[in-house]
């Protein structure tokens, strides 16, 4: 999981690794660099690597968490050549909240339905989201999803096409 510094979102973190991690996934976390990072509600979650050690291996899943944080990787090489490389695997490619617009950003949402926080629709229409505005939204590998309320069962979906054993 790709979670910014400081005010990542607390729950779209916490949620969906506590979903993956309840159907056997092992979860890590990457941000900018390694070390304690607070979100906006005030979790601590430490990152065991940074997002340029994560782009440079292979991932089951990679998820971009949202909060206003996230815009840190907006314009992040690295976060790009994760995304990008995630996007070219056989795992999967996923953002919440804000994140989609990391993957926008990356130019790998052209073509492909998604969602994100309603302030990023713009964002990824311009860059040829199929815009849906749905709380969650799976289109192949990629799942994307709105915000805090979506963000168990953006988990879910996402261990779902990892296939991991429902619990």
């Amino acid at each position: 999981m790709v979670i910014a510094p400081e005010v990542f979102r607390d729950e779209e973190y916490a949620l969906p690794k506590a979903v993956l991690e309840a159907r056997g996934a092992h979860v890590m976390t990457a941000s900018t660099t390694p070390g304690t990072c607070v979100g906006k509600l005030g979790m601590h979650a430490t990152a065991a690597l940074s997002v340029d050690e994560a782009a440079t291996r292979a991932w089951d899943a990679v998820v971009f968490v949202g909060g206003a944080g996230a815009t840190v990787f907006f314009d992040d090489p690295a976060a790009h050549a994760l995304a990008r490389r995630a996007a070219a695997s056989p795992g999967v490619l996923s953002a919440i909240c804000i994140g989609p617009s990391v993957l926008a950003q990356a130019d790998l949402l052209g073509g492909v339905k998604a969602t994100a926080f309603a302030s990023q629709e713009e964002n990824l229409k311009a860059h040829g989201a199929l815009w849906t505005g749905e709380p969650v939204t799976i289109d192949g590998r990629i799942v994307t999803a709105n915000g805090p309320e979506a963000a168990t069962e953006f988990g879910e979906a996402i261990g779902d096409l990892i296939g991991l054993p429902k619990t």
